[in-house]
């Protein structure tokens, strides 16, 4: 497979922009809107600080990761998709084994641009929700990390909007401006989805997020990425490449709060907080709430809009080619459901439970980052276990939503759910705690105490390294 050329034209990108003058017009009309908009809603107070990032030069495995400093008003968003196949036919659904899709087929119009504005929608909003947490980073090593996710989702952002432009028309236009004007929070004009508009006020709710909702997107991703749609899988599978190191930071950034704590529970009696750390019992309250919210991301466990999208060879399933049968017209997914207030097991039709079956995919792969923070626990002699919640814990979509079950999936009454809930998910005070922990690190190497240093630098960089310059 070749690697298309980059072309560094205002636009980075490998799609021969400057071959459809139109096209280039229109982006290099909403690049500035884009840049009004980072400046406006992007990391706050960072702006003119050199970063050292990561940009992609070439979509290859040697070229997608350039190391230099930047300013990041300055960062080279651009347009890339993964070489094309030629070939290359549909994988699953109704079209299985036709050629595919180069435009956008009439009848799944406003279904794939749905699909593509909501991916496109989480990108922002992220930036938003983490656009105020450089003032509080515990170390350099943290705060590039977390400008690198920043600029990412600026980019992925880039990749919808590339869509929409060159798809979509006039209707795709103003999508991609809606994209700059909704808000994270905002009563007016939310984000679309619910997760996208929680507050991400400490670094531990950032760890979270990159580790479960960053997490999610890995899963959408992969299964936009099995699309009919050829430029639209094209676009995702290198934004999987990015979103990578998202949940690495999440992951990584848990683990090390995790190490931590199980220091300090070694020292004068054990008790963290009084020690400057995050406890245990705080961390999988954190857990439990982010976990949950990024579950509610899949939609709703019976959903015909998954169906039809899955019919129409638009969106299929992690890893599409692991399955032996692709058409599912009469398989069927075991899973639980709600009859008559009552909790039951049942086959139900494949193509209507696809959210449940990512969103399983999803938990099994939670699970496995879970377990290497137990290793963590276990390496450091430390006698306790952080688990995921069950999927109808604490849910606000689908079959679950809104109905109290405690984290081993018991059910619980409205009063028993009123009554417990601050044992499962942080109460104010616990998040009064750890926002009173997040003091700046701005010393090349030094770290804030509640969580420990990373196993090795960005780039195999020294730990004193200065990842960030005033």
């Amino acid at each position: 497979m070749t690697t298309a050329h980059i072309t560094d034209d205002k636009i980075p990108n490998n799609v021969n922009l400057s071959g459809d003058r139109r096209l280039q017009r229109a982006l290099e009309a909403w690049q500035p809107h884009f840049l009004s908009w980072w400046k406006e809603m992007g990391p706050v107070g960072f702006q003119a600080h050199d970063v050292f990032l990561r940009t992609a030069v070439s979509v290859d495995s040697d070229g997608w990761a350039h190391f230099d400093y930047v300013k990041m008003p300055d960062y080279r968003w651009g347009i890339f998709l993964e070489p094309k196949q030629e070939g290359r036919t549909h994988g699953f659904g109704d079209f299985h084994g036709q050629p595919v899709w180069d435009e956008v087929p009439g009848e799944f119009r406003n279904l794939l641009r749905r699909l593509i504005v909501t991916q496109g929608d989480t990108e922002p909003a992220s930036v938003e929700q983490q656009r105020n947490l450089g003032a509080t980073a515990p170390s350099l090593y943290d705060l590039r990390n977390l400008f690198q996710v920043n600029v990412e989702e600026g980019r992925h952002l880039w990749a919808m909007v590339y869509l929409l432009h060159t798809y979509f028309g006039r209707d795709g236009r103003e999508e991609a401006e809606e994209l700059l004007a909704r808000r994270s929070g905002d009563h007016d004009k939310p984000r679309i989805l619910g997760a996208f508009n929680e507050p991400t006020t400490h670094w531990l709710s950032f760890f979270m997020f990159t580790m479960f909702t960053d997490r999610d997107g890995k899963y959408q991703l992969s299964a936009l990425s099995e699309s009919g749609f050829d430029p639209l899988s094209r676009t995702c599978k290198f934004m999987l490449t990015e979103e990578a190191h998202h949940m690495f930071v999440g992951e990584t950034g848990v683990q090390r709060v995790v190490k931590r704590a199980c220091e300090l529970m070694k020292q004068l009696g054990g008790d963290v907080r009084a020690q400057g750390g995050i406890d245990l019992p705080t961390v999988q309250k954190y857990l439990n709430l982010w976990y949950t919210l990024s579950l509610d991301l899949f939609g709703g466990e019976v959903s015909s809009n998954a169906a039809d999208a899955f019919a129409a060879g638009i969106k299929g399933r992690h890893k599409e080619d692991k399955y032996a049968e692709h058409k599912l017209v009469d398989s069927f997914f075991a899973m639980d459901v709600l009859e008559n207030g009552a909790v039951v097991h049942k086959d139900i039709a494949m193509r209507n439970a696809l959210n449940e079956v990512l969103r399983t995919e999803y938990s099994k792969d939670c699970a496995r980052g879970v377990e290497r923070w137990n290793k963590t626990l276990r390496d450091e002699g430390i006698d306790f276990e952080l688990k995921l919640p069950s999927s109808k814990f604490h849910r606000q979509i689908g079959l679950w939503a809104g109905l109290g079950f405690a984290p081993d999936g018991t059910r619980l009454t409205d009063e028993e759910w009123n009554r417990r809930r601050g044992e499962w998910l942080p109460t104010q005070a616990d998040e009064d705690y750890v926002k009173s922990l997040m003091r700046p690190v701005t010393e090349p190497g030094k770290m804030a105490s509640w969580l420990a240093p990373p196993l090795k630098g960005i780039n195999n960089l020294p730990g004193e390294f200065e990842y960030v310059k005033p």
